[in-house]
């Protein structure tokens, strides 16, 4: 390492040279933390992960019927029957799917009503498949919506992936909190209008109950009295009719309880035409009761046809009535289409509400408050989901890194009883998110798909702080006993200090680099392992050339 030796030596001996390195590392700091407002690196909780199997939510507008959701699962079914990867599917109509890791967070066990099913697709092993789950749901949503979505006004088909980290109800979630039922739905549709047109957000719908018209049938006892027919016959013919009843039972042997024998008419004929006032009552005028007098009463004629708005399912969080509104990140990181949705939110909504942001670095730092400028009526839109969990955890682990900093730099302070050299080793541990940044940019360019500055990537710097400490240590401490020991020139010490140290922080960064190679390959670990990677490469170097200038200048040494 004599090479090293003359290098170092030459570099901290002219003035100039020592700070075109300590100018050239700044402006590599720089460069690389620019990367990441600048879109070149890319932030996200964590990355997608490959499953051997995916759901899809067909929702249909409340009010329709089993035989037009069978219509949108069959259209989506006969798509994915062209697939080679996919080995089967299994559809739910009226229900969810028993429940598996997604289901539990996202309510699919709660699911009933004519309008919803679920879609369960089972695929190979993903260890015999090239295509990653992920990227095949990427593929087949466009046009899954092309085909099927557009059946019917209103429907909202949502393909769900097992998540790659901590369950959440959708990757972006806005909570819309009003007391008023009608005011809730409108900023919900039109939140969700802004999801729709807002790049990189699929899958928007909302998770509420459409307000729309129903027809109740009320007997009327006067005209039933009047007409000689009971009540429990009219009761009967409309169960008949539309549901289906117990007419008889069948005594077995086989069983210790009677059977009972459901009649129902077939589909055809219990179809309406169409969902108007004038097709029902079609439909009942052609149903007739016979009275004791042997006359043939049309069901029209006894009951009332009232015309009367739905009552949707209420939904509330903390006493207060919400609606989420959610939508899916495609292939995206939830970052960015969050930022660009709130600016969407606040320009649109400034027009009719005094729009506030939530003061502060908290978690809720995004949301939006929002008062009507006539009424003085208050909403809240709250941001969720996995965006929240990103926050959260980019601030513990921001929390954890300035601990770790500042602990550090105490004991340091401790040990050498010199705040410039603690301050030196910890700006040399720091520099390496040079390397964990370029590392990730570089690996994004080789891989087919977005590689991602992912929570295990923080991990991984934070983790390096102490290999890059112990570098910069092993220099200094070395450095003082030549001079001390051998009387050497500080010039001379630090040159022949790096020199001598160099293998043995070679080897460890090798040692570093072997044993995180494995992991840069893991989808979930990926962006740890390249962290570690290129971290510790950046580590050596600014060890072995920065660290020497800075030690140079310092009189502390």
């Amino acid at each position: 390492m004599k090479w090293l030796e003359g290098v170092v030596y030459f570099i901290i001996g002219h003035f100039t040279t020592r700070w075109l390195v300590i100018a050239g590392v700044m402006l590599a700091l720089v460069l690389s933390v620019m990367m990441i407002p600048t879109k070149l690196v890319k932030a996200k909780m964590l990355p997608g992960k490959s499953a051997n199997t995916f759901s899809i939510y067909v929702d249909m507008p409340t009010g329709s019927s089993v035989d037009e959701t069978r219509r949108t699962t069959d259209c989506v079914v006969n798509l994915l029957k062209d697939e080679e990867e996919i080995v089967n599917t299994e559809v739910f109509l009226g229900m969810g799917a028993p429940l598996d890791y997604a289901g539990l967070v996202k309510g699919s066990s709660m699911k009933q009503g004519e309008n919803l099913a679920e879609i369960v697709v089972n695929l190979t092993d993903k260890h015999t498949r090239d295509e990653p789950s992920y990227l095949m749901v990427h593929r087949l949503r466009p046009e899954i919506d092309k085909k099927c979505q557009t059946l019917k006004e209103g429907t909202s088909i949502k393909m769900i992936e097992q998540p790659a980290g901590p369950p959440t109800l959708a990757s972006i979630v806005m909570e819309v909190t009003t007391d008023n039922l009608y005011t809730n739905r409108k900023i919900s549709e039109e939140v969700a209008d802004i999801f729709r047109k807002t790049k990189g957000l699929v899958d928007v719908d909302i998770m509420q109950d459409e307000f729309f018209d129903k027809y109740e049938l009320i007997a009327n006892t006067e005209k039933i009295s009047r007409s000689g027919i009971s009540l429990d016959q009219v009761n009967k013919i409309l169960y008949l009719a539309f549901e289906g009843m117990i007419v008889a039972v069948k005594n077995s042997q086989n069983s210790p309880d009677q059977i009972p024998i459901f009649l129902v008419l077939s589909p055809d004929t219990k179809r309406i035409a169409d969902q108007s006032y004038d097709a029902l009552y079609s439909k009942l005028s052609s149903l007739k009761l016979m009275n004791k007098k042997g006359m043939m009463v049309p069901l029209s004629e006894l009951v009332d046809i009232v015309k009367v708005k739905n009552t949707p399912t209420i939904f509330s969080k903390d006493l207060r009535r919400s609606t989420n509104v959610v939508a899916e990140t495609d292939m995206v990181s939830q970052v960015y289409p969050l930022l660009d949705a709130r600016e969407k939110m606040i320009e649109h909504f400034s027009k009719e509400y005094n729009v506030s942001k939530e003061p502060g670095m908290s978690t809720y730092m995004f949301d939006l408050h929002l008062t009507d400028k006539k009424t003085g009526e208050k909403i809240l839109l709250r941001w969720d989901g996995e965006m929240k969990v990103t926050l959260d955890t980019f601030r513990d682990l921001g929390g954890a890194f300035i601990a770790a900093l500042v602990l550090i730099f105490l004991l340091l302070v401790i040990y050498y009883k010199s705040f410039a050299i603690s301050a030196i080793i910890l700006g040399g541990s720091f520099l390496s998110i040079i390397g964990v940044i370029v590392g990730h940019w570089v690996a994004d360019m080789v891989t087919r798909d977005t590689f991602f500055l992912t929570a295990t990537s923080l991990i991984g710097f934070i983790s390096l702080m102490g290999i890059s400490s112990r570098n910069s240590l092993l220099l200094i401490d070395f450095t003082k006993s030549l001079i001390e020991e051998k009387g050497m020139s500080k010039r001379e010490a630090i040159a022949v200090a790096t020199a001598t140290r160099a293998k043995p922080i070679m080897l460890t960064a090798i040692a570093i680099i072997l044993g995180s190679a494995l992991l840069a390959t893991d989808p979930i670990f990926g962006g740890l392992g390249v962290a570690l990677i290129s971290g510790t490469v950046a580590a050596v170097v600014v060890s072995l050339i920065f660290v020497p200038v800075l030690m140079y200048q310092t009189k502390a040494i």
